[in-house]
């Protein structure tokens, strides 16, 4: 799977345990201000103000907002990500991890996360580095299906294109939160165990 974008970080400055703490603080206080849909009062001024630190001691662990919102990606990846990376990776066969990742997929996503990923993608609109520290997030994540995929081709020891069949699942699982996200009624466990077990059917 790619390499993930790290947290950004002051060059040449060690963390204290008290200063892991005001950067945790930092995070807490962007992560509110994004998901708040409050895009246009996110500030490093707003952020320190929100988490009762100083403008200058949010500027000393984050260069600019760009970087407050590099730090939240970063921090919603266990929210998302890794669950997903340990139903691929953990034993089983390819319908046991499968099953594991419809489960997981079928979860509510929850509002606040869902409203950060809305409020990141409209960053990613208008900062190249949000935009490409976010792509390489969805590149790791869509990786999550490849590899699915990949575990199939290996039981098959056939011509499975884990890649082709991965990055189908992927769109569909992007469409079905697409939905969700308005309201619809649609039950994604049913359609997701569809979908899978059609296309590892016919590949």
């Amino acid at each position: 799977m790619a390499a993930a974008t790290e947290s950004p970080e002051r060059p040449g400055r060690g963390r204290s345990a008290k200063g892991e703490q005001t950067r945790t603080r930092l995070i807490a206080a962007a992560r509110t201000l994004l998901a708040g849909g409050m895009s246009e009062r996110f500030t490093t001024r707003n952020v320190a103000a929100l988490s009762s630190v100083s403008h200058g001691m949010c500027h000393y662990h984050f260069q600019d907002r760009t970087d407050l919102v590099l730090a939240v990606i970063t921090d919603i990846r266990p929210e998302w990500i890794l669950p997903l990376e340990e139903a691929v990776a953990g034993p089983g066969t390819f319908e046991e991890r499968a099953e594991r990742v419809v489960e997981l997929l079928s979860r509510p996503e929850g509002a606040e996360l869902s409203h950060l990923h809305s409020a990141l993608h409209w960053h990613a609109l208008n900062d190249t580095r949000v935009r490409e520290a976010l792509e390489a997030e969805y590149r790791r994540w869509r990786g999550c299906f490849v590899a699915l995929f990949g575990v199939l081709a290996g039981e098959r020891d056939s011509t499975v294109d884990p890649r082709l069949l991965g990055e189908a699942v992927a769109a569909a699982v992007d469409g079905l939160a697409a939905v969700d996200s308005l309201g619809a009624e649609v039950d994604p466990g049913p359609v997701l165990r569809t979908l899978i077990r059609t296309l590892a059917a016919g590949a």
